[in-house]
Protein backbone atom coordinates (compact mmCIF):
# COMPACT_ATOMS: atom_id res chain seq x y z
CA UNK A 1 0.00 0.00 0.00
CA UNK A 2 1.39 3.39 -1.02
CA UNK A 3 1.59 5.98 1.76
CA UNK A 4 3.87 8.58 0.14
CA UNK A 5 7.59 9.21 -0.37
CA UNK A 6 9.41 9.94 2.91
CA UNK A 7 11.40 13.16 3.12
CA UNK A 8 14.39 10.86 3.52
CA UNK A 9 14.04 10.03 -0.19
CA UNK A 10 14.83 13.65 -1.12
CA UNK A 11 17.68 13.72 1.39
CA UNK A 12 19.06 10.51 -0.09
CA UNK A 13 19.27 12.01 -3.58
CA UNK A 14 20.65 15.29 -2.30
CA UNK A 15 23.44 13.38 -0.58
CA UNK A 16 23.96 11.17 -3.65
CA UNK A 17 24.47 14.27 -5.80
CA UNK A 18 27.24 15.31 -3.41
CA UNK A 19 28.84 11.85 -3.16
CA UNK A 20 27.99 9.66 -6.15
CA UNK A 21 30.24 6.78 -5.18
CA UNK A 22 29.94 3.05 -4.68
CA UNK A 23 30.93 3.52 -1.06
CA UNK A 24 28.05 5.93 -0.41
CA UNK A 25 25.59 3.70 -2.25
CA UNK A 26 26.62 0.63 -0.27
CA UNK A 27 26.34 2.50 3.02
CA UNK A 28 22.88 3.90 2.18
CA UNK A 29 21.37 1.07 0.12
CA UNK A 30 18.81 0.39 2.85
CA UNK A 31 17.58 4.01 2.62
CA UNK A 32 17.15 3.63 -1.13
CA UNK A 33 15.24 0.35 -0.71
CA UNK A 34 12.94 1.64 2.05
CA UNK A 35 12.37 5.25 1.00
CA UNK A 36 12.67 5.20 -2.80
CA UNK A 37 12.40 1.76 -4.36
CA UNK A 38 9.67 0.44 -2.07
CA UNK A 39 7.35 3.45 -2.31
CA UNK A 40 7.82 3.70 -6.10
CA UNK A 41 6.86 0.05 -6.54
CA UNK A 42 3.82 0.56 -4.32
CA UNK A 43 2.80 3.69 -6.25
CA UNK A 44 3.00 1.95 -9.62
CA UNK A 45 1.07 -0.99 -8.19
CA UNK A 46 -1.77 1.33 -7.11
CA UNK A 47 -1.97 2.80 -10.62
CA UNK A 48 -1.82 -0.50 -12.49
CA UNK A 49 -5.57 -1.20 -12.70
CA UNK A 50 -6.20 2.08 -14.52
CA UNK A 51 -3.03 2.66 -16.53
CA UNK A 52 -1.37 -0.72 -16.95
CA UNK A 53 1.69 -2.46 -15.58
CA UNK A 54 4.39 -0.09 -14.40
CA UNK A 55 8.15 -0.54 -14.61
CA UNK A 56 11.00 1.05 -12.69
CA UNK A 57 14.17 2.28 -14.33
CA UNK A 58 17.42 0.80 -13.03
CA UNK A 59 19.25 3.09 -10.57
CA UNK A 60 22.59 2.37 -12.25
CA UNK A 61 23.91 4.49 -15.11
CA UNK A 62 25.22 2.92 -18.31
CA UNK A 63 28.65 4.51 -18.44
CA UNK A 64 30.16 2.35 -21.20
CA UNK A 65 30.03 5.10 -23.83
CA UNK A 66 29.83 8.14 -21.56
CA UNK A 67 32.56 10.53 -20.49
CA UNK A 68 30.65 11.02 -17.24
CA UNK A 69 31.50 7.94 -15.20
CA UNK A 70 29.39 8.58 -12.09
CA UNK A 71 27.76 5.21 -11.38
CA UNK A 72 24.28 6.11 -10.10
CA UNK A 73 21.31 8.07 -11.40
CA UNK A 74 20.31 10.98 -9.18
CA UNK A 75 16.61 10.22 -9.56
CA UNK A 76 14.29 7.24 -9.65
CA UNK A 77 11.88 6.99 -12.54
CA UNK A 78 8.82 4.82 -13.03
CA UNK A 79 6.77 4.49 -16.20
CA UNK A 80 3.86 2.81 -17.91
CA UNK A 81 4.46 2.21 -21.61
CA UNK A 82 1.58 2.51 -24.09
CA UNK A 83 3.83 2.05 -27.13
CA UNK A 84 7.55 2.09 -28.00
CA UNK A 85 8.98 5.24 -26.39
CA UNK A 86 5.49 6.47 -25.38
CA UNK A 87 3.69 6.45 -22.04
CA UNK A 88 3.28 7.88 -18.55
CA UNK A 89 6.19 8.82 -16.28
CA UNK A 90 6.81 9.63 -12.60
CA UNK A 91 10.11 10.55 -10.98
CA UNK A 92 11.40 11.24 -7.47
CA UNK A 93 14.60 13.28 -7.08
CA UNK A 94 16.30 15.67 -4.68
CA UNK A 95 13.96 18.53 -5.62
CA UNK A 96 10.67 16.64 -5.38
CA UNK A 97 8.34 14.98 -7.85
CA UNK A 98 8.27 15.07 -11.66
CA UNK A 99 5.22 13.87 -13.65
CA UNK A 100 5.01 13.57 -17.41
CA UNK A 101 3.33 11.83 -20.30
CA UNK A 102 3.95 11.61 -24.03
CA UNK A 103 6.64 10.39 -26.42
CA UNK A 104 10.33 10.34 -25.52
CA UNK A 105 11.99 8.53 -28.41
CA UNK A 106 11.04 7.56 -31.94
CA UNK A 107 12.35 5.44 -34.75
CA UNK A 108 12.50 6.99 -38.21
CA UNK A 109 9.31 5.11 -39.10
CA UNK A 110 7.52 6.37 -36.00
CA UNK A 111 8.64 9.93 -36.68
CA UNK A 112 7.42 9.77 -40.28
CA UNK A 113 4.06 8.46 -39.07
CA UNK A 114 3.85 11.21 -36.43
CA UNK A 115 4.51 13.98 -38.93
CA UNK A 116 2.11 12.53 -41.47
CA UNK A 117 -0.63 12.50 -38.83
CA UNK A 118 0.16 16.05 -37.69
CA UNK A 119 -0.05 17.11 -41.35
CA UNK A 120 -3.57 15.68 -41.60
CA UNK A 121 -6.01 18.53 -41.09
CA UNK A 122 -8.44 16.71 -38.81
CA UNK A 123 -5.95 14.71 -36.74
CA UNK A 124 -3.34 17.46 -36.63
CA UNK A 125 -5.89 20.02 -35.46
CA UNK A 126 -6.95 17.57 -32.76
CA UNK A 127 -3.38 17.40 -31.44
CA UNK A 128 -3.03 21.17 -31.56
CA UNK A 129 -6.14 21.50 -29.40
CA UNK A 130 -4.86 18.90 -26.92
CA UNK A 131 -1.51 20.68 -26.55
CA UNK A 132 -3.10 24.10 -26.14
CA UNK A 133 -5.50 22.76 -23.54
CA UNK A 134 -2.64 21.31 -21.54
CA UNK A 135 -0.71 24.55 -21.73
CA UNK A 136 -3.74 26.43 -20.39
CA UNK A 137 -3.90 23.93 -17.54
CA UNK A 138 -0.34 24.90 -16.60
CA UNK A 139 1.58 21.94 -17.96
CA UNK A 140 4.97 22.37 -19.60
CA UNK A 141 5.20 21.13 -23.18
CA UNK A 142 8.61 19.73 -24.03
CA UNK A 143 10.50 17.40 -26.29
CA UNK A 144 13.40 17.43 -28.72
CA UNK A 145 12.79 19.73 -31.71
CA UNK A 146 14.43 20.51 -35.01
CA UNK A 147 15.77 24.04 -35.28
CA UNK A 148 14.37 24.34 -38.80
CA UNK A 149 11.37 22.89 -40.62
CA UNK A 150 11.39 19.14 -41.31
CA UNK A 151 12.14 18.16 -44.88
CA UNK A 152 9.05 18.07 -47.07
CA UNK A 153 7.03 20.59 -45.05
CA UNK A 154 6.73 24.31 -45.70
CA UNK A 155 7.84 26.88 -43.12
CA UNK A 156 4.35 28.41 -43.12
CA UNK A 157 2.56 25.16 -42.31
CA UNK A 158 -0.19 25.93 -39.74
CA UNK A 159 1.26 23.34 -37.37
CA UNK A 160 4.94 23.81 -38.11
CA UNK A 161 5.88 24.00 -34.41
CA UNK A 162 4.35 20.60 -33.79
CA UNK A 163 5.97 19.19 -36.94
CA UNK A 164 9.39 20.21 -35.63
CA UNK A 165 9.03 17.89 -32.64
CA UNK A 166 11.03 14.65 -32.62
CA UNK A 167 9.57 13.85 -29.22
CA UNK A 168 6.61 15.49 -27.49
CA UNK A 169 5.52 15.35 -23.88
CA UNK A 170 3.69 17.32 -21.21
CA UNK A 171 4.81 17.55 -17.60
CA UNK A 172 4.82 19.23 -14.23
CA UNK A 173 7.39 19.51 -11.46
CA UNK A 174 6.42 19.81 -7.81
CA UNK A 175 9.31 21.10 -5.73
CA UNK A 176 9.23 19.69 -2.19
CA UNK A 177 5.41 19.52 -2.08
CA UNK A 178 4.05 19.31 1.49
CA UNK A 179 1.95 16.26 0.54
CA UNK A 180 4.86 14.18 -0.83
CA UNK A 181 5.08 11.95 2.27
CA UNK A 182 1.32 11.29 2.29
CA UNK A 183 -1.11 9.18 0.25
CA UNK A 184 -2.19 12.38 -1.53
CA UNK A 185 0.80 11.84 -3.83
CA UNK A 186 -1.13 8.98 -5.41
CA UNK A 187 -4.02 11.34 -6.18
CA UNK A 188 -1.66 13.91 -7.66
CA UNK A 189 -0.01 11.35 -9.95
CA UNK A 190 -3.31 9.77 -10.98
CA UNK A 191 -4.89 13.17 -11.66
CA UNK A 192 -2.04 14.37 -13.86
CA UNK A 193 -1.79 11.07 -15.73
CA UNK A 194 -5.51 11.32 -16.49
CA UNK A 195 -4.93 14.77 -17.93
CA UNK A 196 -1.99 13.45 -19.96
CA UNK A 197 -4.10 10.59 -21.34
CA UNK A 198 -5.49 12.41 -24.44
CA UNK A 199 -1.95 13.33 -25.51
CA UNK A 200 -0.56 9.86 -24.76
CA UNK A 201 -3.40 8.11 -26.59
CA UNK A 202 -3.13 10.45 -29.58
CA UNK A 203 0.62 9.82 -29.86
CA UNK A 204 0.26 6.06 -29.34
CA UNK A 205 -2.21 5.82 -32.23
CA UNK A 206 -0.32 8.25 -34.48
CA UNK A 207 3.07 6.57 -34.06
CA UNK A 208 1.90 2.97 -34.43
CA UNK A 209 3.78 1.40 -37.35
Amino acid sequence: MFTGFPVAALDFYEDLEADNSKAFWAAHKAVYDDCVRGPMRALLGELEDEFGEGKMFRPYRDVRFSRDKIPYKTHQGGYVATGPGIGFYVEINAAGLRLAGGSYAATSAQLAALRSTIDDERRGTELDKIVRRMQRAGYEIGGEQLKTRPRGYSADHPRIELLRHKSLHAGRTDVSPPWLDTARTLDEVRGSWREFRPLVEWLTAAMAT
